[in-house]
This record gives C-alpha cells, sequence and structure tokens, in this order.
C-alpha cells in the first residue's frame, strides 16, 4: 500500500472519527487515501478554525482531536489553535504535509522548518522520514498527546514520502494508565488533612481530564471541606453541592472571600498553575499545601508542596477519604453567596443595553444543565466564568491556559459534532467572533446546529476595562461593526438583533429550537465592568 494509506489506517486503529483542516498540494496523497476511509474529514475555511476545533473536541471526549494542514502558510496557520491546546492540557494531533525531502536542505518554495517550529508549542514533536516508521510515530504521538498532562503532538509528512510504497500495519494501542498512590503518600495526606484546622480544596482542571468529578464530590461531602474551583474546572463540582464555593480567578480578593486566606491547609487537586497563578492565591507563601494529581507539582515560589499524593485522582481521593477524620465547620460561602446574590438581583433587570449579569441569567436559564457553552475571550468570559452556572464538568468550556481570542465558534461546531444530543452555544465577544466567523459557512454546509450569542460593545471590552482601571481613559479599543443580522443571513443562517431586553429570553428559546445556526446579536452594558471592581477589588492577571 502507499504510505498515506498506512497512516490513514493508523488514524483508523487510533478510533479518529473526524479530521479537521483544509487540503493542499503537499497533502495531496493523505487526502486522496481518505476518500476509502470511514474518517470523515471536516473542511474547514482557516487552519486556525481547524486547529480550535480539535482542540474543544479533545476536550470533551479525552481522545486526541485531529487537525490537518499544508505546508508553510497552511502548518502556520494552525499555531495559535495547537498552542491553545497545548497549554489549555487538550489532547490534540497535528499533521502538516511537507515539501519533498530532496528540497529540505535549503531555501525553497514555502519551505519552513515545521518541526522545530511546533517542538516549544507542543508535547512531541517529529518529521516521518521514512515510511516504515508511520505506525510507531502515529501510536507515539497519540500516546503523548492522551497522557496526562495530556497536550498536543506535531507530525510533519513529506510529500514524497507519503507517495511511497509500504507493507506494515498499524500498532496495537495501550495507552497509558495513572499509577496507583502510594499507600504512603495517602496516609500522610489523610494526616495532614485529618489534624488541619481549617482545610480549604482547589480544585483545576485535571479532575475534569481524570473523570474524578463525582469522586471530588463525594471527598468534599465526607469530609466536610470547603471546595473553589478554577475557571476551567467549572462544574466540577455542582453549584447546589453543600461544599461549593464557585469559581475563583477574577478579582484579587477572591483568595479573602474564599476562605484561603484563612485556611492552613490548602488542598490542591488537579490543579494546573496556568489556570490561577499560586501568588494570587498563597500571597503569604506560608501554608501546607498537599498536591494531588497524576503528575508532579510544577516548582514555584509560591506552590510551596508539603505532599504529593500522584496518581490517580479518583483512587487518591477515595483512599485519603477513608482513613481521614471528617471536619465538621461550616464553609465560609462568601463568594457563592455574594455570586447568588448578584444572580438575583439582576434576573428581572430591564435595562437596555442589557447588564451581563442579566444575559448570563437568561442564557443559564434557556438551556438544560447538560447543554454546552463555549465561552470565548473578552470581558465576557470574566462575568461567564465568575456567573454562569455549572452543575456537570465540560458543559462551559473556557479556555484560561493560553487564552485565546477566536476559540469559541469553531469550538461550538466540535461540541455539536461531538455531542449531537445537546444544545451548543458560543458565548462571544464582538471582537472574538469575527476572528474565526468563517466557520459558520463550515456549519451551514454541514447541517450542525449551533447558536452564538455576541456581545456586542463594539470594543476590545476586556481591554477597555483594564485601560479605564489602570488609567482613567482608553486606548485605541474601539472598532466598528457589520450588521450580524445581515451577516448571519449571507451565509443562509439566521440573524437576530436584540432591540430590548425582554426579547433575550423568548430568542434564545426559539433559537435552540431551530434546526440551523442562529447568531444573536445582543448590545451589553459594560458599565457594569467596573462597579464590579469597585466593588470587590481589582481584575487579576490569571486569565
Amino acid at each position: 500500500m502507499k504510505a498515506s494509506e498506512l497512516f490513514i489506517r493508523s488514524l483508523e486503529n487510533e478510533g479518529v472519527e473526524y479530521i479537521f483542516g483544509i487540503p493542499g498540494e503537499e497533502n495531496l496523497d493523505v487526502m486522496d487515501s481518505l476518500l476509502d476511509s470511514n474518517i470523515k474529514f471536516i473542511t474547514t475555511r482557516h487552519e486556525q478554525g481547524a486547529a480550535f476545533m480539535a482542540d474543544v473536541y479533545g476536550r470533551l471526549t479525552g481522545r486526541a482531536g485531529v487537525c490537518l494542514a499544508t505546508l508553510g502558510p497552511g502548518a502556520t496557520n494552525l499555531i495559535t489553535g495547537v498552542a491553545d491546546a497545548n497549554m489549555d492540557n487538550a489532547p490534540l494531533v497535528a499533521i502538516a504535509g511537507q515539501a519533498a525531502t530532496n528540497r529540505l536542505h535549503k531555501e525553497s518554495h514555502q519551505v519552513l522548518d515545521l518541526e522545530a517550529m511546533f517542538l516549544p508549542i507542543t508535547k512531541y514533536s517529529t518529521r516521518i522520514v521514512g515510511p516504515e516508521a508511520i505506525t510507531e510515530i502515529v501510536r507515539k504521538a497519540f500516546k503523548v498527546a492522551q497522557t496526562d498532562k495530556s497536550g498536543a503532538c506535531f507530525i510533519e509528512f513529506p510529500e514524497n514520502i507519503a507517495e511511497m510504497e509500504i507493507e506494515d500495519t498499524p500498532l496495537r494501542i495501550k495507552n497509558a494508565s495513572p499509577a496507583e498512590p502510594a499507600a504512603e503518600q495517602v496516609e500522610q495526606a489523610a494526616k495532614l488533612i485529618s489534624e488541619a484546622k481549617n482545610p480549604i480544596i482547589l480544585a483545576g482542571n485535571g479532575v475534569v481530564r481524570s473523570g474524578a468529578s463525582k469522586a471530588l464530590a463525594e471527598f468534599a461531602l465526607s469530609l466536610g471541606i470547603p471546595v473553589a474551583n478554577t475557571f476551567m474546572a467549572k462544574g466540577v463540582i455542582p453549584f447546589n453541592h453543600p461544599m461549593a464555593l464557585g469559581s475563583v480567578g477574577l478579582q484579587s480578593g477572591d483568595y479573602a472571600n474564599c476562605g484561603f486566606a484563612n485556611a492552613d491547609v490548602i488542598i490542591c487537586i488537579g490543579y494546573d498553575m496556568v489556570e490561577y497563578h499560586p501568588y494570587l492565591w498563597h500571597p503569604s507563601r506560608d501554608r501546607a499545601i498537599i498536591h494531588i494529581d497524576t503528575t508532579h507539582a510544577e516548582v514555584d515560589a509560591y506552590y510551596s508542596v508539603v505532599l504529593g499524593v500522584i496518581g490517580n485522582i479518583n483512587h487518591s481521593l477515595n483512599r485519603i477519604a477513608a482513613i481521614s477524620t471528617p471536619h465538621k465547620g461550616k464553609a465560609m460561602r462568601t463568594l457563592r453567596n455574594s455570586l447568588i446574590q448578584d444572580m438575583n438581583q439582576h434576573r428581572d433587570d430591564a435595562e437596555f443595553p442589557i447588564k451581563p449579569q442579566k444575559i448570563i441569567w437568561d442564557l443559564r436559564t434557556a438551556m438544560d444543565l447538560k447543554d454546552i457553552v463555549i465561552c470565548d475571550v473578552g470581558a465576557h468570559k470574566m462575568w461567564m466564568s465568575r456567573m454562569f452556572r455549572c452543575e456537570h464538568p465540560n458543559t462551559c468550556i473556557i479556555s484560561n491556559g493560553f487564552a485565546s481570542m477566536g476559540i469559541a465558534v469553531p469550538g461550538a461546531i466540535a461540541a455539536k459534532l461531538a455531542n449531537p444530543n445537546r444544545n451548543v452555544v458560543a458565548v462571544t465577544g464582538d471582537a472574538g467572533f469575527l476572528m474565526n466567523s468563517q466557520e459558520i459557512e463550515t456549519a451551514m454546509r454541514l447541517n450542525i446546529a449551533i447558536v452564538i450569542l455576541i456581545w456586542n460593545d463594539a470594543s476590545y471590552g476586556l481591554i477597555e476595562w483594564k485601560q479605564q482601571n489602570q488609567f482613567g481613559r482608553t486606548s485605541n479599543v474601539k472598532f466598528t461593526n457589520p450588521d450580524f443580522v445581515q451577516y448571519a443571513q449571507s451565509f443562509g443562517a439566521v440573524g437576530i438583533k436584540i432591540n430590548s431586553t425582554e426579547e433575550l429570553m423568548p430568542e434564545l428559546t426559539e433559537a435552540f429550537n431551530r434546526d440551523t445556526v442562529t447568531i444573536l446579536d445582543c448590545p451589553v452594558d459594560y458599565r457594569e465592568n467596573l462597579k464590579l471592581t469597585e466593588t470587590l477589588g481589582q481584575l487579576t492577571s490569571a486569565h
């Protein structure tokens, strides 16, 4: 068979359902071999869109999402989405065509050293230099991408290698599973937790990746220890759980409002440092930190771990809980109570443009608890991260490691492909929306029904917020927008302009009942931003 055919068979062997990407001259053989495969190729309108789709698909399924580009500009367009997946620990395998190996040593049309270029933003970057290496390279890429901490891998596939003949079969799949926690570590953790006066839990995205949400909820309840979660771990403990404190990381006062300031033992479970810098919740550097995760802790002056319990998070939590003394104390729920108060205060607000709190109230009310929101990056992300209530993990996807604008629209398409029976909403600012709005055509072509909720303020709102806070004036953040209703209609999608606050809820409900793409242009009143920082302290840099 041709090497390209073996390559596709190796992808099939890994259980690949979709490849997101754009065909090119240097991947002609791969594209032709795909015609005889059960893998569905999702032709996108930009490689960045393809990478974000693979990123979100990987987050939601735990299996590496796959994106494909040609060489040169096609490959460089993948970089932002690949970096996002890697820093946010989403499993992804990126593939790019390359010129023939006989011209890689010299200045040549469209040739860049892609292996070297992707090396700093992936866990593993390689070039296929002969067809006999294909099965090992594909197996390694998927194994590395899917092994915690999961992330991105990159394969460069030169066109002359793709057309060579080879007789081979894909390798047997054996993915690594987390080790069992050491009994000694479990016992030490139980002793520290039992003797603590005011323990608190900080839960991160690693709990979601490990499927340990249920174990975390039971651990917190049985031991009576309150849980704060990072933005990327929203829903990891239900908001209605008696020990849930809410999502932290927005305001400088969060560490005090949540109880970190009074805690003597901080139990970090599945916590990734990119989510919420330790200096923001542990400025004193004098608390005992227990690190419970599948991998060892990163070194940081503010993250001084006294004990690491390394291994399967589910088993670690269950075993520690079984031998620990429960705490009878009542959780200090200042943050959570203020969130509830804020939510209720604005539920009936009728002012227009619409306040962020009201948009979130209506969105949450219109959606089922298992429906999925993909949140873009901007001022709206601050509000969604803090106030959008989640009862289940992976129902509010927020990029907060690399935190790249433009993820919401392509991400929503991937989320709908991964979960066809759930409603999916892209919550985005007007700026982030236009960064990858070309993928609306992809959704329409494939009959993928998603709702795109645009928070329209004609500005780079988060930067404006920070400029006003820091300098009392703004600099070069304003712009104009197209008519989003006509823009939607030009794709064949439904476009709705929200002209009054009372219209939002019924329009959301109707959008969910449509079997097509609906774009809601919702003017937002961001005067609330400065009120929030006046009340709760300055924005942190951990977002």
